[in-house]
């Protein structure tokens, strides 16, 4: 079960302002991005549910969180229906995220008082997210939906709305420039972090390199 708190996974999401997004079918390859994201100061992380047998690795990759990673929030990305949702908070997930906004799903995070951020495309869907109970809600993709000018026309209306854009999120200071001055919460980065080697491995201490820039530039950007 969840070791984190609705509210606490929202208070870290923002005081870490990047949220790696990653799936790999290879448990230590995993543990291995997971862990190099830690180093660079990330304390959210986001399994994305994407493979065949995904639950599995997650629920393993949980354990070795939990045990060897202190203060790592772990949670659940691409998950769009209530069962899913179940399974994953059995495996230990602390949070979550969909691409689309499934009532059912709010029902259960929120019997469990756990984070639940649904992909939302419209201020229609974030006003009923909210009212379903989510304390962030995510736009997606990020960049197709209306990218920052999106979300400073919603904190408009909207101030107290908590967003975390993925897809078109880029670890660079002009990019994370625009989307934290349009006043998002937090953001979700995936493949612009986990670069590859020419042999097609990960480069962790990359990874780690990349991570830890994006992470100071946002803290830099609040200061």
């Amino acid at each position: 079960m969840a070791q984190y708190t609705r509210i606490e996974v929202a208070i870290e999401m923002k005081n870490s302002g990047i949220i790696p997004v990653f799936y790999h079918k290879d448990l230590e390859v995993c543990k291995k991005i997971i862990t190099a994201c830690y180093q660079a100061g990330a304390r959210v992380f986001e399994f994305t549910n994407r493979g065949d047998f995904a639950h599995e690795t997650f629920g393993e990759l949980s354990k070795y969180v939990t045990a060897n990673l202190p203060g790592m929030i772990l949670g659940v990305g691409s998950v769009i229906d209530a069962g899913t949702t179940s399974l994953y908070l059995q495996l230990g997930s602390n949070f979550i995220v969909s691409p689309i906004l499934n009532p059912e799903m709010a029902r259960v995070c929120n019997r469990r008082k756990v984070a639940w951020a649904p992909g939302c495309g419209s201020l229609t869907e974030i006003s009923y997210a909210e009212e379903l109970g989510a304390e962030v809600v995510k736009i997606f993709p990020g960049s197709e939906v209306g990218g920052p000018s999106f979300v400073k026309a919603i904190k408009g209306p909207f101030p107290w709305t908590s967003i975390m854009p993925t897809g078109g999120v880029s670890p660079t200071l002009e990019n994370l420039t625009e989307w934290f001055d349009a006043g998002v919460h937090c953001v979700g980065i995936g493949s612009k972090i986990f670069t590859k080697k020419a042999d097609g491995s990960y480069d962790y201490d990359h990874v780690t390199k990349v991570l830890k820039n994006a992470i100071q530039i946002v803290r830099d950007l609040r200061a």
